[in-house]
């Protein structure tokens, strides 16, 4: 294979976008290229600044950060003199645009040597509809882009359709490649202690819609369902995220927290979620199904790539009403643990309700019922359906965490001692709906990724 010199250019070293910048970088350099990295000077944080830093001396081809505008800004016209300078310095082979910014400068880009350009969208301006002046503007300079690109790389099927359905069909080299992930994220997170109900990861921005999940736990909190979450990450709508959480009165219940690295992040909460608006294959997902983190998302972009026949359970977008299954999991429902030390508790009333009431004297019925209190039971687990049988096997199974048995055998006791365990068995049947929906989600995010998706 003949090295060659890669430049990427790109605006933001925050998000999927950037995590995708970054595997492939160390990608290529593994397979013997050399490759240089161009980037906005003023977002990323100091995050981004450590990554970039530990990241530069692996680049052959350097690292330069510039100021970069989101929009359309009469200073691009420096950006793009600054990348036709470095594609010459560096005589690069391949200048590979990111997102809607990098993406245009890398095909505007031009010089002595034909580099050919290769532009991923990652959303960008396929998230702008024709309705909108921004929108029209956008759109109609991607069509006119297109010319100069020579291949088009899409994370999803889906952005390659959306980017035909909106701009049209490119006449270089198209191709679909998946984001994906290594397989060390594939060893399962450990929630931290203390974690919250909830964990949002990405960036603070409308089209995540961290404003749906906040009506949604306000909805819960209005209903008494009492439900915590984090978000990690920084963005432009921080401020009105705050806001939001304090006219809900959710300070207790809500917490910030910046931008942290994917695992990190996805210990702080036992569920994550990820209410987008739109996306298009976000890594998010890939990296909580990977590490075993129960997961609810919506149905946008990419995602039901991941899920395949499993797509049907995801969330439609927009909706805080559809996020309600989450109570069915933060309820309130008992630790398996604490399951069976409450039945371990009500075992011995349980078993006193079935002994045969005395009909004899007053000292039969006494010495009856001293004998009900010093009753001694089996600790071990043993076969048989006898109250004594069933109640060594309900406190096996929940300890074991088998809540589904325990509830079976709790069925076959008779009737009063059923009615002695008090509530026990609506705990219990709390706990197994809560597994239930726990599992859905689990099976939802890794089955998929498990399997292996066919195309």
């Amino acid at each position: 294979m003949i090295p060659l010199n890669i430049l990427h250019v790109f605006r933001a070293p925050v998000g999927g976008l950037f995590r995708h910048v970054l595997d492939l970088t160390h990608e290529q350099i593994a397979r013997g290229h050399r490759v240089g990295l161009i980037a906005d000077l003023r977002t990323g944080g100091t995050r981004a600044d450590d990554t970039l830093r530990a990241l530069e001396p692996s680049l052959a081809l350097g690292l330069t950060r510039i100021p970069m505008r989101r929009h359309a800004n009469p200073g691009d016209l420096l950006v793009l003199a600054h990348v036709v300078r470095r594609a010459a310095q560096t005589q690069a082979d391949v200048v590979h645009g990111h997102g809607a910014k990098g993406g245009a400068y890398a095909r505007l880009s031009f010089g002595t040597k034909r580099a050919v350009r290769a532009y991923t969208p990652h959303g960008g301006s396929l998230l702008f509809g024709h309705d909108t002046l921004a929108g029209k503007f956008y759109l109609a300079t991607e069509r006119l882009l297109m010319l100069r690109g020579d291949l088009f790389l899409f994370e999803s099927a889906y952005s390659e359709e959306i980017f035909r359905n909106k701009i049209g069909h490119p006449r270089g080299l198209v191709r679909v490649v998946h984001n994906g992930v290594s397989h060390a994220e594939f060893e399962p997170i450990v929630t931290n202690t203390g974690a919250t109900d909830l964990v949002f990861m990405g960036e603070l921005r409308p089209v995540k819609g961290i404003d749906v999940l906040l009506e949604a736990i306000a909805r819960l909190h209005y209903a008494r369902r009492a439900v915590t979450a984090t978000l990690v990450g920084d963005g432009p709508e921080r401020a009105a995220l705050q806001a939001q959480v304090a006219r809900h009165e959710l300070g207790g219940a809500v917490h910030f927290m910046p931008a942290m690295p994917a695992r990190q992040a996805l210990a702080l909460g036992r569920i994550m979620v990820v209410p987008s608006r739109a996306e298009s294959l976000p890594y998010v997902v890939l990296e909580a199904a990977a590490g075993g983190k129960p997961l609810i998302t919506t149905k946008v972009g990419g995602i039901p790539e991941i899920y395949g026949p499993l797509s049907n359970t995801l969330v439609p977008p927009v909706d805080a009403a559809a996020l309600a299954p989450l109570q069915a999991v933060v309820n309130g429902a008992p630790t398996n643990s604490a399951l069976a030390n409450s039945f371990n508790v009500v075992a011995p009333h349980v078993l006193a309700a079935t002994s045969q009431p005395d009909t004899g004297s007053v000292t039969d019925r006494f010495l009856t019922h001293l004998h009900n209190l010093v009753k001694v039971r089996e600790l071990n687990e043993t076969a048989g359906d006898d109250p004594q049988a069933l109640v060594s096997q309900i406190e096996a199974e929940s300890r074991r965490g088998d809540i589904g048995a325990a509830v079976a055998s709790f069925d076959k006791l008779p009737e009063a001692a059923r009615k002695a365990a008090g509530d026990w068995p609506t705990l219990a049947r709390a706990r197994q709906t809560a597994e239930a929906a726990l599992q859905s989600i689990r099976e939802a995010a890794v089955g998929q990724l498990a399997g292996g998706q066919k195309q």
